[in-house]
């Protein structure tokens, strides 16, 4: 396992710095967790990014099936991994809170492995419909499929919300594709595919038979029950739309922004702390597979990046 080697960390700067200014005690235990993980696989990779990313030619036809273990959680440079964790981290506090840590470890276990594999069939039948073995091997690394189910799951839980996306109000249930297509306009190098594989997912859990079937497969045959399930009580906190474990609150760190005012805040804030100016962006390029970032630039004013792909 090799450190990863950058002549610059400003994104993982910025991180801490956001991290810091919401403080560690704040951040749910496995929302916290999933962003320790997502920073120390980015600093000490498990795979080099070809051999961590995630494609058709090497998941199906070569049987490298460990990739869609590694491919969520590896980043193609610190901006990636740096709009991927700022968005984890809002979606992850207003999410935990509402389904309990051990739900919300287990939907975050099965979306991470659920979205590699409906990205898989999509580029599998892109492939056959379109004849065109360009999709078979585009490799996608990145977070941000796993944040787009989790957008779903996000704006299922707050309906006839508004959200906004580059200044324009829309409701939540649309803001999902219209942000799919907006990412896909303004950073074509990010993965079109592995985002939309992430909405489906999330209408899966949302609308579909995997939230029936996660909780048949935990034993829990109600988000209430909290005497029957694997993952019945964890330290203070119940699966499911159960109340919040004593002295865990969301007030202070959300004051009542959505949660795009909520990421638009924090990169704000992240861009004012002491010492960061400025920042530019890079793009890793591959010769034999063509990696794609599985990355969503937040639609709202900020650092741009030149070429393709960011995280958010």
């Amino acid at each position: 396992m090799n450190r990863r080697s950058r002549s610059s960390h400003l994104g993982l700067l910025m991180l801490g710095s956001q991290l810091l200014h919401v403080g560690l005690d704040s951040i749910p235990p496995v929302t916290l967790a999933f962003l320790a993980i997502n920073v120390y696989l980015y600093l000490f990779p498990a795979a080099p990014l070809l051999r961590a990313c995630v494609s058709v030619q090497q998941a199906y036809w070569k049987g490298d099936w460990r990739r869609l273990l590694l491919a969520p959680f590896h980043h193609a440079d610190d901006w990636h991994l740096y709009f991927n964790m700022v968005s984890l981290l809002w979606k992850g506090m207003n999410l935990e809170r509402r389904l309990g840590a051990a739900w919300f470890l287990y939907v975050l276990s099965v979306f991470s492995v659920l979205t590699g594999a409906v990205y898989l069939l999509l580029e599998a039948l892109l492939t056959e419909l379109a004849d065109d073995q360009s999709h078979s091997r585009a490799c996608a690394v990145g977070f941000s499929g796993v944040l787009f189910a989790l957008k779903v799951l996000n704006n299922h839980y707050h309906p006839g919300r508004v959200v906004y996306l580059m200044g324009l109000p829309l409701p939540s249930r649309y803001a999902s594709w219209v942000e799919l297509v907006l990412i896909h306009i303004t950073a074509p190098g990010t993965s079109f595919v592995g985002h939309l594989a992430g909405i489906l997912v999330g209408l899966l859990y949302t609308s579909g038979p995997l939230n029936r079937i996660m909780r048949k497969c935990a034993g829990v045959t109600s988000f209430r029950d909290r005497n029957a399930s694997l993952l019945q009580y964890v330290h203070g906190v119940y699966p499911g739309y159960l109340q919040d474990p004593p002295g865990y609150h969301t007030a202070s760190y959300t004051g009542g922004l959505t949660e795009e005012q909520q990421l638009e805040a924090a990169i704000r804030n992240s861009l004012n702390a002491p010492g960061v100016t400025s920042c530019s962006f890079s793009q890793d390029e591959a010769t034999s597979v063509e990696v794609v970032h599985i990355g969503t630039p937040p639609m709202i004013s900020g650092p741009k990046r030149r070429g393709g792909g960011g995280g958010g």
